[in-house]
Formats: structure tokens, C-alpha cells, sequence
């Protein structure tokens, strides 16, 4: 066990990529089951509170403790077992998203999950049911995970298997909240009639138990890749582009298969200028989209042609990849601007006032107007890109004072109220950690956040476990 006092030499632990701060007594690094196992015992009859850190590159400040002693499973990064039969891996919780996706491409196996964050660890991948790009046509992590080993505070290993029913708990019978209409969500507690217990813990953000080992599913990998970045001279016509593309990629009978729909607004392109020069000045928007091509790739090809061109793409500026590197960079192209958005508000010493929020699909262009007009009548600097193949959105506000940093904090509130009316979820894909506790309560009704902190306790009697994420803790003293 390494264990590290002089909080000097842990610092960078206290805080995360949304710069959230935060403060500790000790570091403590097992390097065994076992070692975790004592600790966890340990504190759990002490009451002394422990926050489990990911690898820092969370937005919501779930992995930053505001008291009591850090937990990092940095040690547990073992890739355990690949079964190519049956297309599952097993891994500890501290292996990169990087790494582990290398690793199955390797032996021709997919892993869909794909945050933007690629140094992520897969347990915190887990703890936020984490998701990105090709949730599009993939969906979120939560549909990878097949089993999960959790460590709970009394030091009882639970070994949750989705293939077993263990739908019966009766400590759940009656937990029963609204769910947004949206297709992605990682706001609070999941929540499902006969709801099965390894799909709680996956986005609890480790308020349940501690995840030290998972199963996880995988597929066939793509053999080839079709993926383009265009460019708009309107923004309107980028929309309609990205309507009609996840219209026919919904289609069946269309050739067109979107796994990834991404949206770049004027601002995001002009703050991405710097990095990439061969963004054409007149650009108003672009989308990022790509296929997989499993056959008829020239068909596919000119369908996409034909779409482009009925929505007045800027054909001579377009990006088309022609090879895996040309793939890469226009991955890259697509991550820059969250790199860049958190490196600003770094500089800036704000914490990160950045939505992530998504609404049902047929209240989205108009949300999305909404939204844009309250930060601009606002004055404040920001960019607006998103999934927005999900109708998800990330507008952040880039405030350059204290003074509009707090205007931006107002208006993020509204955005959130605006969210809630139309059925949306304030949290996508980052969860809700400690910064976006208030816009929760916005979200969900006392009653229903008393039935999570219900649960809370049952697993977590003593309330030791990365108290602060999701629920505050007021909440913990009704029940």
C-alpha cells in the first residue's frame, strides 16, 4: 500500500478536468484486493468518508474528495482476459479506454464506447454509464457491461451478473422515477421496471460500492470506415443535414448508417482555427459524420454526396479520409475543442460552466436557438458543439470575469429549468458529481432523490463512500 500525507504530493488528485478543488487527508494506493478490502473495513467502522479517483478527466468533480481520505485504483490496470469465442474482455478498473480499445482492435474486436476522453479509466467509464460519439448507433457503456465484481464497505465482494436474474431485491420494489425522453441520460440512479441490480450500479458514480473488476462486451471490428468533416456556409443547413441523416439512418431501407453525427457551431470552428488552419473562413458550422462500409461502398458514397449537396455543403473545403491516418486526424479534430475548453478554463481559474445537457428530438432546433440567444444576449464568449445526432448538447461559456462567470452560472440554470420542462436530462453523458447537484433538484422531485439516498444507505450504512456526487448530503438525514 502506498500511502502519501503531505497533501503537496497528491494535488493533483484534488481536483479534475472541470477544475473543480477540492481537499483531503491522505492518498492511499492499494496494491491488492486485499490491501483495498482492510482499508475499506477499516474506514467504514472509523466513518471516515473515502472518495474513489478516476483518472482526473471527469467534468462534474465526482472524483474530488471535500474531506476524509482518497482511494486511487491507479494499481488495477490489468487487462485479465480476452475470450475471443465469445467476444468478452476482463478488466480492472484502472485500464485506459486507450488501451483497452488498442488492445481488442488488436485481435479484430470492438469495444463501441467512445468518450472523448481516451484516458479515461474504464471504471470511471463505468461509475458514469460514459458514452460519446457512437452512442449514436451504439448506445452508452451501460450496454457493454456484463459483469461486475463491486467491493461494498462492509468488505462483502458482490459479483453482479446480467446472464442471472437478481431482479427481486426487495429494498427496490418501490423505486420508481420519471425518466427523461431522451436517448441518452446519466442523471442519478438508473431506473427501470424489473430492474436488475448490475444497471444500478452502473452510473451510480460510486456512491454503491467500489468496482474492481468488469466483463465486458465486444464485436466484430469494422473492417472499413467512411468519415468526413463538412463545412456550412449556414447553420440552418447544417441542422437540416444532420435531421435528415438520422432520419435515414434509422431508415432501413436507406444506405445511409450513421454511427456518429457531431456539430461544430462558428464559434468552436474560429476558437479551432489556431490548431487547424485548412478550416475555411466562410464556415458557419460543420458536422463530423462517418459509416461503417460493410458493402456498396461506392453507393454509400454517393448517397452521402447527394445529401451533402441538397443541404449546400461547401464542397471544396470538405474533408474525406482517404486513410487511417487521415481517420485519426479527424478524430483528433473532433476532441480538440473539449482539450481546448478545459485548458481555457484552466487558465481562467474558473470552474467549467459547460451544458451537457439533451431534450427530446423534436424540441432540439428550437432549444437549441433558445439557448444560443440567452448566452448571446448575455455578451459572453462561448461554443456550441455536440452529439447532436442524440439532440445533446454542449454550449460552453467561456466568462473572461467574476462577473461573467456568475452571469454564466445564471444562465446555465436556465438552460437546465429549460431542459427539465421539455422532458430532457441535465446530464447526458458526464453525470452529476458535485458541481451540478442543484440543477438535479431541478430534474427530480424530493421524493424521488429521498428513494436514491434510500439506497444509498442500504448499501452504504455508515455514508463513507464519495459522499457529495449525485445526491446532496441533506438528503442523507431524512431517511
Amino acid at each position: 500500500m502506498i500511502i502519501k500525507s503531505d497533501k503537496s504530493s497528491f494535488q493533483s488528485y484534488l481536483t479534475d478536468s472541470s477544475n473543480y478543488k477540492g481537499n483531503a487527508e491522505k492518498l492511499f494506493m492499494p496494491e491488492s484486493i486485499q490491501e483495498l478490502k482492510e482499508l475499506v473495513i477499516d474506514c467504514n467502522r472509523k466513518k471516515t468518508k473515502l472518495t474513489v479517483s478516476g483518472n482526473g478527466t471527469g467534468l462534474t468533480g465526482g472524483r474530488v474528495p471535500d474531506n476524509g481520505f482518497i482511494i486511487s485504483l491507479e494499481k488495477f490496470n490489468e487487462i485479465l482476459n480476452l475470450d475471443e469465442k465469445n467476444k468478452t474482455v476482463t478488466v480492472q478498473p484502472a485500464v485506459l479506454l486507450n488501451d483497452l480499445q488498442s488492445f481488442v482492435e488488436q485481435k479484430n474486436l470492438f469495444y463501441p464506447p467512445d468518450p472523448t476522453e481516451r484516458n479515461s479509466f474504464i471504471g470511471g467509464n463505468i461509475a458514469t454509464n460514459a458514452s460519446g460519439a457512437r452512442t449514436f448507433k451504439y448506445g452508452p457503456t451501460r450496454d457493454y457491461v456484463n459483469k461486475l465484481k463491486v467491493l461494498n464497505p462492509n468488505g462483502e465482494i458482490l459479483e453482479l451478473d446480467r446472464n442471472i436474474n437478481d431482479r427481486s431485491f426487495k429494498f427496490l420494489k418501490n423505486f420508481n422515477i420519471k425518466k427523461p425522453l431522451t436517448s441518452k441520460n446519466a442523471s442519478g440512479f438508473f431506473c427501470e421496471e424489473n430492474l436488475h441490480l448490475i444497471d444500478l450500479f452502473i452510473g451510480s458514480e460510486g456512491l454503491l460500492g467500489i468496482i474492481i473488476e468488469a466483463e465486458l462486451k465486444l464485436i466484430d471490428l469494422p473492417k472499413e470506415v467512411f468519415s468526413a468533416v463538412a463545412f456550412f456556409d449556414s447553420e440552418n443547413d447544417a441542422l437540416n443535414f444532420i435531421e435528415e441523416s438520422k432520419t435515414l439512418s434509422f431508415n432501413n431501407q436507406s444506405i445511409i448508417g450513421a454511427r456518429g453525427l457531431e456539430f461544430f457551431d462558428e464559434h468552436s470552428l474560429i476558437f479551432l482555427s489556431k490548431d487547424f488552419p485548412n478550416i475555411p473562413n466562410s464556415a458557419k458550422a460543420a458536422v463530423w459524420f462517418e459509416q461503417e462500409i460493410i458493402r456498396n461502398e461506392d453507393e454509400i458514397f454517393e448517397n452521402w454526396s447527394f445529401l451533402l449537396e441538397k443541404y449546400k455543403y461547401s464542397a471544396d473545403s470538405a474533408w474525406f479520409a482517404s486513410d487511417p491516418k487521415d481517420y485519426e486526424k479527424f478524430k483528433d479534430f473532433r476532441h480538440s475543442i473539449s482539450w481546448k475548453v478545459n485548458e481555457y478554463i484552466a487558465q481562467k481559474n474558473f470552474k467549467k460552466v459547460g451544458t451537457d445537457v439533451a431534450v427530446p428530438d423534436k424540441d432540439f432546433h428550437d432549444f437549441y436557438f433558445w439557448c444560443k440567444k440567452l448566452v448571446s444576449d448575455s455578451n459572453l464568449h462561448f461554443v456550441s458543439y455536440g452529439h447532436f445526432g442524440n439532440s445533446h448538447l454542449h454550449l460552453n461559456m467561456l466568462p473572461k470575469s467574476d462577473a461573467e462567470y456568475k452571469t454564466a452560472k445564471e444562465n446555465y440554470y436556465l438552460i437546465c429549468k429549460k431542459t427539465v420542462e421539455l422532458n430532457g436530462t441535465i446530464s447526458a453523458e458526464h453525470g452529476i458529481g458535485k458541481l451540478k447537484r442543484e440543477y438535479f433538484e431541478l430534474m427530480y422531485s424530493e421524493e424521488e432523490i429521498l428513494q436514491m439516498a434510500k439506497i444509498k444507505k442500504h448499501f452504504d450504512e455508515n455514508l463513507i463512500l464519495n459522499i457529495g456526487n449525485i445526491i446532496d448530503p441533506r438528503f442523507y438525514e431524512m431517511v
